[in-house]
């Protein structure tokens, strides 16, 4: 029995498990939108905030622009790239994520759970995304192909 055992193991070996925890962060925050397995989402979402919190520090230091607060962004800065192995998406979410949620507390991300199961497994998957998120211009379109290709196309007469 697994009383009082916290966590999901996913099958792998812990450094096996922080690899996959610190690749589905880095790619949340590369992207702002994922797709996974609803328990993997579950899961790392804490982990994922833990990590805006801690750039958000960073950035509240570096727009301070005092000499004291330098120590405060150096040490944030430090701590996100010993967790997040990935120098792009430690800038990125210092320049970007985090000054967009300077006035939040808290609850950055959400869990959408999606209807449809995972081809091939049928495992249970769900959306990790930005609370902030805004998907691109080309991707929200309510069209369809057929549907464009048809407006697009002169009407004969």
């Amino acid at each position: 029995m697994r009383h009082q055992s916290k966590g999901r193991k996913f099958g792998r070996k812990s450094p096996q498990r922080n690899a996959l925890k610190r690749d589905i962060v880095n790619a949340l925050f590369r992207h702002g939108r994922i797709v996974t397995t609803t328990p993997r989402a579950k899961e790392f979402r804490p982990y994922a905030e833990r990590m805006i919190t801690v750039a958000k520090r960073a950035a509240a230091a570096k727009a301070s622009g005092k000499k004291e607060d330098v120590v405060v962004h150096l040490n944030a800065y430090r701590k996100l790239i010993s967790e997040l192995h990935d120098e792009t998406s430690v800038a990125h979410l210092i320049k970007d994520i985090a000054p967009a949620f300077a006035d939040r507390q808290g609850g950055y991300t959400r869990v959408v759970k999606n209807a449809k199961a995972r081809k091939g497994d049928a495992a249970p998957t769900a959306v990790f995304e930005l609370v902030n998120y805004e998907p691109p211009a080309g991707e929200g379109d309510e069209t369809t192909p057929t549907e464009k290709s048809a407006a697009a196309a002169p009407a004969n007469k």
